[in-house]
């Protein structure tokens, strides 16, 4: 608990950056508000006091809690009111875990709760990096044993120029946004995306944004000496050494053996005969305590594992599938898999397969999003793409629930590897939506989506500028002993020191995500790994290219057909119609789908070409500029005493006098026209205020001898 009041500032991208404790949430085990411009979050840390009996892994929890006040606006849906949290805040929530989470100490288990509140944002200064500096400062203050501090940055770059934590107008012109986290010595977290930048450009602004947040750690440093609390003790669970002896004896030869096996399930079968065995022998099943005592085995066997595969990799430079450490597995690819979608596409790498489904809207299939921070109200998506991974993809049985976390945070990293790629919505104007549904996995998914997303664009005809591509990179780091591993499997992953995914074109790359379960890297190791990715990435684009190289010359004759028209900003009235009437009787009339928007631009939907071009056609009629002298085709719309009104165009009408009717006088008009009859007239005038004067006497013949 922190009681004493405290405030701390440093300059932090230009900008001052605050941190003060002991003015809220002072029960919590460390609470600090950080203050950014107008942007003021509070992040409280809490952790149990008690491990609850058999904890095998650590259970830290942190969350992300937009609170829309802060905006000062209302939650969006029925009941007003905060519910689930949205899918930035997920994501949010994860950037601020991943840094933090390998810096725990090995063995601590404790239930731990970090949770982020935003009170107050601003559109300049960013909320999740006051967020993550405040985690880090919760946890470094509190007596939770904790070894950072970290802290976090968004670099964005305009111009060649590098900027810290842009702000959203500054966001909107820069061609790279990447957030980055670490310590005082490394990088812990990279994840972003970029439009085609090189990796040497990259790497450089990830360096940027470690040199920049120095100052955080040390005003973290210095925080900590005027109130850090000492770190309380805790007792790993205790290990019994001698079973642990007898398990290594039975097991390590055997489980190197098995690590020579290729197949990935084969491989896991044959591991757990060997553990089968060895616990038949070291624990009998009526024993006393013989349940916890098969738990402690599995946490040693798996450490086993672990040192059993690193051990290949480095000195034997052999993994478990058998390649080096730089080639990535086989590749198959299909495109138009599907019959009646509008595009698919299936990538299989090795034994991870990814189907990716497209499918093309119009504006009425845009997802409304309320975030907290955003220029403006109203906020549509017109590109999404959502990530499944089901249980059947690993051989295993599950619920099937919605998406989680991890599901969230891969199909965002795949929507930012393809969005980059995308048309202007006002050269291709349909809503994209991707679906990518994990079949099999054994290693990066996320990156196997990312290729099947860019063929099945292809596929559908979408006017998509290059084919991207994403590959995974790993790592495996015991001291100076260092190998970087290229498209790493789910083994190589589990058992692994680093995720490092990137995507990209030929040209450059367009989403990095990078996650670290040792305490950092440094610039070599990064730059070695960029490197190999690059390599990689070549040849997955290459391999794909052998399927499909461009996009198709039309879209899916499943696909609804999009024409967009202009008219004049002051003939929308006339097009929508009072009440919309007009535009509603135009849709009715062809089944199409009609959007316009006040810059004049209309978007004509329907999946019958023939109904888009007859509404063409209406709406031609409507925007025409009538032409003195010219005849048009009108219908009788009122009968008046002096005359009858004709609507020459659609929607506009204009005065056909009584003397104009025909060559004889008219005494009755309603012995000559009625409402609803179909006639020809000429317009004679048009005022200054656009009232027609009409005749249909001229173009009727004159009675014998009568001069025209």
């Amino acid at each position: 608990m922190n009681s004493k009041k405290v405030t701390l500032s440093c300059d932090f991208g230009g900008r001052p950056i605050t941190v003060e404790s002991g003015r809220m949430a002072k029960q919590a085990d460390g609470s600090v508000l950080v203050t950014y411009g107008d942007t003021v979050v509070l992040v409280t840390a809490v952790s149990s006091h008690r491990m609850k009996p058999g904890q095998d892994f650590f259970p830290l929890t942190v969350n992300y809690n937009e609170k829309y006040y802060a905006a000062g606006k209302f939650p969006g849906g029925y009941f007003k009111r905060e519910n689930r949290p949205s899918n930035d805040a997920t994501l949010i929530a994860r950037m601020i875990d991943r840094p933090i989470r390998p810096l725990f100490p090995e063995g601590y288990l404790y239930d731990t709760q970090v949770i982020c509140n935003v009170l107050s944002v601003d559109e300049n200064n960013d909320p999740e990096v006051a967020a993550s500096l405040g985690a880090s400062c919760a946890l470094a203050i509190s007596n939770i044993p904790f070894n950072g501090p970290t802290a976090g940055i968004r670099v964005g770059r305009i111009g060649g120029k590098l900027i810290a934590n842009p702000t959203l107008a500054q966001l909107e012109e820069s061609d790279m946004e990447i957030f980055i986290a670490g310590t005082q010595k490394a990088v812990m977290m990279v994840e972003g995306g970029a439009q085609e930048v090189p990796e040497a450009e990259v790497l450089e602004a990830v360096v940027f944004g470690h040199k920049t947040i120095q100052p955080l750690i040390e005003m973290q440093k210095e925080f900590v000496k005027m109130i850090g609390q000492p770190k309380r003790e805790f007792t790993p669970p205790a290990i019994d050494e001698t079973l642990k002896s007898k398990l290594i004896e039975l097991t390590t030869g055997k489980v190197k053996e098995a690590y020579k096996i290729k197949e990935k399930h084969a491989r896991a079968d044959a591991l757990k005969a060997v553990f089968t065995a060895a616990s038949t022998t070291l624990v009998k099943a009526d024993e006393a305590g013989a349940a916890e005592k098969l738990k402690e085995l599995n946490g040693h066997f798996e450490m086993i594992k672990y040192t059993a595969m690193r051990e290949q990799v480095l000195k034997d430079k052999n993994r478990l599938d058998g390649r080096d450490l730089r080639t990535v597995r086989k590749i198959n690819t299909e495109v138009g898999v599907l019959p009646r979608t509008h595009g698919s596409s299936l990538f299989t790498r090795g034994e991870t397969q990814v189907l990716a489904v497209l499918t093309l809207g119009t504006k009425d299939d845009e997802q409304m999003i309320d975030p907290l921070r955003a220029k403006g109200m109203n906020i549509t998506k017109k590109f999404m793409l959502h990530y499944n991974f089901p249980p059947f993809s690993v051989g295993e049985t599950g619920p099937e629930r919605g998406p989680g976390r991890r599901e969230i945070g891969h199909g965002a990293l795949a929507e930012r590897a393809i969005s980059a790629m995308l048309p202007d919505h006002t050269k291709f104007p349909y809503t994209i939506r991707l679906v990518c549904e994990t079949l099999e996995s054994n290693g990066s998914s996320s990156m196997a989506s990312v290729c099947s997303s860019s063929m099945a664009l292809m596929d559908a005809g979408v006017p998509f500028a290059n084919p991207v591509a994403g590959i995974a990179m790993g790592l495996i780091k015991e001291g100076n002993d260092v190998a970087v591993l290229t498209d790493i499997l789910g083994d190589e992953d589990h058992l692994g020191d680093m995720d490092f995914k990137v995507a990209g074109t030929a040209k450059g790359v367009t989403a990095i995500q990078m996650d670290i379960k040792i305490e950092g890297v440094d610039e070599a190791i990064m730059r070695t790994a960029l490197a190999q990715a690059h390599e990689g990435r070549m040849h997955i684009l290459g391999e794909m290219a052998k399927t499909i190289t461009a996009p198709r010359a039309d879209t899916s004759k499943h696909a609804p057909r999009i024409i967009t028209m202009k008219v004049k900003v002051d003939k929308i009235r006339e097009v929508i119609g009072s009440g919309g009437k007009v535009i509603r009787g135009i849709i009715e009339s062809t089944g199409a789908k009609i959007d316009i928007d006040d810059s004049g631009t209309i978007h004509i939907a329907s999946n019958d070409e023939a109904a888009a071009k007859k509404a063409i056609k209406m709406i031609e009629a409507i925007v025409e500029e009538v032409e003195i002298g010219k005849v048009y085709t009108g219908k009788v719309r009122k009968i008046m005493d002096f005359g009858a009104f004709v609507e020459v165009t659609p929607g506009n009408d204009g005065l056909l006098h009584v003397s104009e009717i025909a060559h004889e006088r008219v005494k009755n008009v309603a012995d000559y026209l009625k409402e609803g009859d179909i006639i020809d007239v000429k317009v004679l005038d048009v005022d200054r205020q656009g009232k027609m004067r009409l005749s249909r006497k001229v173009l009727l013949d004159a009675p014998t001898g009568e001069k025209h």
